[in-house]
């Protein structure tokens, strides 16, 4: 029998904060449960996917991260949701995308989490490719 994910967990400093900012990422709302200055905050995502749940921890984030979110675009290319991303308060990382419009680009979110943005999904289907390579 499966063990599906119900949710991924972010540790952070400000658990409200990093989660308003990955709700404007993902376009879902923080849950109305979670408020500033709590020790968690939640967003329930749509559609059967694990919720992001973002928790207080005492230590800031030091080396590269051991499990990162992958990103795929919906509605605009992966330059134009670089730009808003960059917009929202991401930083800029390392650049992969190769010549042949393949690869990705690795970014951070307020609090160091390091995350990559793929092609969007008619560019990966168009190039014979796989979400999550």
């Amino acid at each position: 029998m499966p063990s599906p994910i119900r949710n991924i967990i972010i540790d952070c400093a400000d658990p409200f904060a990093l989660a308003e900012f990955w709700s404007k990422v993902i376009d879902v709302p923080v849950s109305p449960e979670s408020s500033p200055g709590g020790s968690e905050a939640f967003i329930d995502t749509p559609q059967g996917n694990p919720g992001l749940l973002f928790l207080r921890v005492p230590e800031n984030k030091v080396v590269k991260n051991r499990i990162h979110l992958d990103l795929t675009p919906e509605g605009a290319s992966r330059d134009e949701e670089l730009r808003r991303l960059l917009g929202l308060g991401a930083t800029f990382l390392k650049d992969f995308r190769t010549e042949d419009g393949g690869g990705w680009v690795t970014l951070a979110d307020p609090e160091g989490n390091e995350f990559c943005l793929e092609r969007d999904g008619d560019e990966l289907s168009l190039a014979g490719e796989h979400q999550g390579e």
